[in-house]
């Protein structure tokens, strides 16, 4: 056999065992998946010294490759981060098992009882890069749903997740559960990648969460169905009717808060009614802050002690996932609305106004996952939305939008109850 099969055989091989493996949970209560994870959040917390070691490694590494800060924020844990990671786990632990709960139900004129009920997807897939933090979340939600997970976490990471998931699986076996319920193929490499993405029929579903390029090779490249999660070209529109002062706050927060993640507001959109008060109060303290804007040329031609970069065409299209902002100076509400339809990706985009009328028309003509109303985009969240850790924040439109917590990792079923009826 060729290198390639042997790959493809190795992860169809993965693939079984997790099928095989995610029946133990088809039947298990709630408290046995409980327990399972907060055994996995302790271990968290118990393995941290050689979790943060191994990241370091990691961070060694892409350091010295060139791996820009924002990205490398996003790969760096430590005590906090860890500790973070753990609480999320404890509080998906908390939240209500998804699987059984009915969807609707009715009866026929027939007597026929029908009950569509919520079951899990089997084994679902994560392919991601340079995001720890994704391994314990992916596998948090998959197991509380009551699905095996199979993960590819990119070679940024790899030092981490290799710990990460060893650490995991031990906490599978202390209850009696199967370990290939959390599986890696990471030393498969990008081959082993490849092979995961085309095992249609062993893998249920595949949930890409990246970066442009990697989002868009899964999705063009893959057998096995895909939920496209968002990459964030991030809107922030302050309307003529704004507060100024709400604004600023909100638009400092949206991206300078965390710059390297989907979320982050990338381009800043200003009514020209507005444009000057507001812009020169917070364009200089996005500057102090690190932030390089990229301006209009109203922008650029009204302060000119800012160095601000002439925006580009690219500019506007842009997830910079880094301290750079683009700014568009806007004669209307419409011009705003427009600029976020030919530019946006669907992710999440913010208005800022006291006019109720004009936030009703930004969220009925805005067409994101997530439209928001006089707040910091970051909270585009699955912990935010309450929905515990997220396993993605889904841009596309057929089963899951926005933030992807249990209920998106569920498919349905349809129960029937008869008492003997035949189709005539």
């Amino acid at each position: 056999m060729c290198p390639m099969e042997n790959v493809e055989n190795a992860v169809h091989d993965i693939a079984r065992r997790a099928k095989t493996a995610a029946l133990s949970l088809a039947t298990a209560p709630r408290g046995i998946k409980d327990a399972v994870l907060n055994s996995m959040a302790d271990a968290i917390i118990r393995d941290s010294d050689a979790i943060i070691a191994a990241n370091a490694v990691d961070l060694d590494r892409e350091r010295a490759g060139g791996m820009n800060d924002g990205l490398l924020d996003r790969l760096a844990l430590n005590a906090d981060r860890l500790k973070a990671i753990a609480d999320a786990m404890r509080e998906v632990a908390s939240l209500p098992d998804p699987v059984g709960d009915m969807v609707r139900g009715s009866t026929l004129a027939n007597g026929l009882k029908l009950l569509q009920v919520r079951v899990p997807m089997g084994v679902v897939g994560m392919i991601y890069e340079a995001r720890p933090n994704v391994t314990a979340d992916a596998a948090a939600l998959a197991l509380k749903s009551g699905n095996a997970v199979i993960l590819r976490g990119g070679s940024a990471a790899a030092s981490t997740n290799a710990v990460m998931v060893d650490t995991l699986r031990s906490a599978l076996t202390d209850h009696d559960l199967p370990e290939d319920l959390v599986q890696t193929i990471d030393p498969l490499g990008r081959e082993g990648g490849v092979a995961l993405m085309k095992a249609r029929g062993l893998v249920d579903v595949l949930i890409p969460r990246g970066g442009a390029g990697l989002i868009s090779t899964v999705v063009n490249e893959a057998k096995v169905p895909v939920i496209e999660t968002g990459v964030g070209n991030v809107h922030v529109f302050v309307d003529k009717r704004a507060d100024l002062e709400i604004a600023k706050n909100i638009v400092m927060n949206s991206k300078t808060q965390r710059v390297g993640v989907c979320n982050a507001a990338e381009t800043l959109l200003v009514h020209a009614d507005v444009a000057l008060p507001h812009l020169a109060d917070v364009l200089p303290d996005l500057v102090a802050a690190g932030v390089t804007i990229h301006g209009d040329s109203t922008t650029v031609r009204s302060f000119p002690k800012l160095n601000i970069v002439p925006a580009t065409e690219d500019d506007w299209a842009r997830e910079y996932l880094s301290a750079d902002l683009a700014v568009k100076v806007v004669k209307s509400f419409d011009e705003a609305v427009e600029h976020i339809r030919q530019y946006s990706t669907g992710h999440t985009e913010a208005i800022i106004t006291k006019s109720l009328a004009r936030s009703e028309r930004f969220v009925n003509e805005v067409d994101s996952a997530a439209v928001i109303v006089n707040a910091s985009t970051r909270f585009t969240d699955g912990g935010e939305f309450g929905l515990g850790a997220e396993i993605g924040i889904s841009t596309q439109k057929l089963h899951a939008r926005g933030p992807m917590g249990l209920a998106e990792l569920t498919t349905t079923k349809w129960v029937v109850h008869g008492t003997g009826q035949i189709r005539g």
